[in-house]
């Protein structure tokens, strides 16, 4: 789950990140009420959306009163940020700038451990740095089972180059931030711009941080961070049923026991689709080892009522559940589901018991349910039926 930037504001500063005030408004009224909260000075208002770019867009400008951070406010909100609608902004205390750094903690998964990133030349687009001088960011491995101590901060830091004068002050903060990824169950906390202020300060100017949702039973009160009007309806449905769900934009509905299927099933509807209209999958659905009645009709309701889905394939490899047990929990699902289900099904089984499988969903004799040998055949022919 990505975090805006007021709640990556906020849990810095509750694991003791020094950050700058910040107060989120979603009028401008609001906005200029905030601004005097904040002193009355310079504040900066600053558009919160779930992407990059936003100073380059206009979503961050700077306002030296009340008044003016009313009427920056009202020229931000309702902004359309590269397809992120603004709806609020956060009004943030200014700081006089002297450096900009950058940091970043995040998940390798192909190194199985952590990677810190830092570099003395923050504030730009890091990714344009990354590629252009590869050389100005540092990238420093982190032990899972030791995480950033104290030597290991000053290890990041002189290997970014920080000068020596702030190593103490930066390590610091990079230890407090890690405090951040592990006690929050992060999978990237980034910082950009770390600014060293005027007066010797660094402070986390702006932050990033995306949480693991497989964490979420240790931390109960992350489920207040959701965005839930910004959540698709379908996504939100599917969560409520315990359904690893994902809408796309198209017209095959896919069902599949486990990730990878899924993912390959995916790229074969593509493909096939090529041949029919350009039909593309309309969702990626995991029902994963337990095909029980339960979860296939939970999954056949969610897809079904997704308007633009005009027919679904549900692709099967029996492991430790059965294909009997797949396909008995398909016809139960049928019958549960009644006149909603009206949208053809076709139905690929393999693996562990497929010949039984097949031969109940064949006994069935559902009027939607097509039956399909191979993985590809039964693309072409869910892309097909949707195309009619």
């Amino acid at each position: 789950m990505d975090l805006f930037e007021y709640q990556a504001r906020d849990i810095f500063e509750k694991h003791g990140v020094p950050v700058l005030g910040g107060i989120v408004a979603t009028t401008p009224d609001e906005a200029r009420a905030a601004a005097e909260q904040l002193g009355g000075g310079t504040v900066v208002v600053k558009a919160q959306v779930k992407t990059g770019g936003r100073g380059k867009a206009g979503g961050v400008k700077l306002a030296h009163n009340p008044d003016e951070a009313a009427e920056k406010a009202g020229q931000i909100l309702g902004m359309d940020i590269k397809g992120h609608t603004v709806h609020r902004v956060m009004i943030a205390a200014g700081a006089k700038i002297a450096e900009e750094f950058y940091f970043s903690l995040l998940l390798d998964r192909a190194e199985r451990r952590y990677l810190a990133m830092a570099s003395v030349e923050g504030g730009m687009d890091i990714e344009q740095l990354a590629v252009e001088r590869p050389e100005a960011l540092a990238r420093v491995a982190v032990d899972p089972q030791v995480g950033i101590d104290d030597a290991k901060a000053r290890e990041i830091a002189q290997t970014a180059g920080f000068p020596a004068e702030i190593t103490d002050a930066v390590a610091d903060v990079f230890v407090k931030l890690w405090g951040v990824y592990k006690g929050e169950d992060a999978t990237l906390v980034e910082v950009n711009p770390l600014v060293r202020t005027e007066d010797g300060q660094i402070v986390a100017l702006d932050g990033k941080v995306t949480l693991d949702e497989n964490a979420e039973f240790r931390h109960a009160e992350h489920g207040g961070l959701e965005d839930a009007a910004a959540a698709d309806p379908l996504e939100a449905r599917a969560k409520e049923k315990g359904l690893n769900y994902v809408k796309l934009d198209g017209a095959v509905g896919i069902i599949g026991n486990g990730a990878g299927l899924v993912m390959s099933t995916l790229d074969v509807v593509a493909y096939a689709g090529e041949e029919h209209g350009g039909v593309k999958p309309a969702n990626f659905l995991d029902i994963g080892g337990g095909a029980s009645a339960e979860v296939m009709a939970n999954g056949l309701e969610i897809i079904l009522s997704d308007p633009q889905v005009k027919s679904v394939f549900v692709n099967v490899f029996g492991g430790i559940t059965a294909c009997d047990a797949v396909a008995n929990g398909i016809v139960q699902a049928l019958e549960m589901l009644g006149d909603k289900e009206t949208k053809p099904l076709v139905v690929r089984l393999d693996g562990n018991s497929v010949v039984e499988g097949r031969a109940i969903l064949e006994a069935a004799a559902h009027p939607l349910v097509t039956l399909a040998d191979t993985m590809d055949g039964a693309a072409a022919k869910a892309a097909e039926l949707a195309n009619a």
